[in-house]
């Protein structure tokens, strides 16, 4: 279980980074799940609320209210965020995306004069080697089983999941010839400055630069895909 104390450490590193993200046009937005202010934005919202378990009504709530207050702080449109499909459908004029994990939710929102795509992931536990192969190719399993320690190839793994899930929800928000991700063992990953280039195994789509930031003792990755 996540400790207060990592959850704290985590949402200060994260705070730490609005200013690195601005700087490159991308507004974050923070909540925490079951604060006063996750409310739904509207009807659709509650709705969809309504319809949840207790602990996924709040990660949905606190989601929609980071979002919220990274469009807000982008001075871009405000309003409730229903879905398309699985994906957040954010106001026009605005690409976003939302992840939530250990009690923490953040968006990352911007312009979609900047940005075609954008894609985040928040993961605050880490992962069990047992679980590798359902994220990781067989050349990916085989590097990460490189590392120093078995301590260091569950890092890995967590980096490695965290980025794939970044760039499938990047992927998914982009027109594609072959069609979107179904898994993430559709993508590939290569370590890179930072982070990770992330690719579509068997299909036609851009690479994507995906950042890894250490949170508290998880991590946080994003990708931004830039308008043309």
């Amino acid at each position: 279980m996540l400790s207060a104390a990592d959850r704290a450490g985590a949402e200060r590193a994260l705070r730490a980074l609005r200013r690195h993200l601005a700087a490159r046009g991308l507004t974050l937005g923070l909540a925490r799940a079951g604060e006063p202010s996750a409310l739904p934005g509207g009807p659709v919202e509650r709705r969809l609320a309504e319809g949840m378990v207790p602990g996924r009504r709040r990660d949905f709530l606190a989601g929609r209210c980071a979002a919220r207050r990274a469009l807000a702080g982008a001075a871009l449109p405000v309003a409730e965020i229903p879905y398309v499909g699985r994906r957040p459908r954010l106001p026009a004029g605005s690409v976003g995306t939302i992840s939530h994990s250990g009690g923490l939710a953040i968006a990352l929102a911007a312009s979609d004069r900047h940005f075609r795509a954008l894609g985040c992931d928040l993961e605050l536990r880490g992962l069990p080697w047992a679980a590798a192969h359902l994220v990781l190719t067989a050349g990916e399993q085989e590097w990460a089983r490189g590392a120093a320690s078995p301590a260091r190839a569950e890092r890995l793994l967590l980096e490695v999941f965290s980025a794939k899930e970044s760039a499938f929800k990047a992927y998914c928000a982009l027109p594609a010839a072959g069609g979107a991700p179904t898994s993430l063992r559709e993508i590939t990953t290569a370590p890179a400055p930072n982070g990770y280039t992330a690719r579509l195994r068997d299909r036609p789509g851009p690479p994507l630069r995906v950042r890894v930031e250490r949170a508290g003792p998880g991590v946080f990755s994003w990708t931004a895909v830039p308008a043309p």
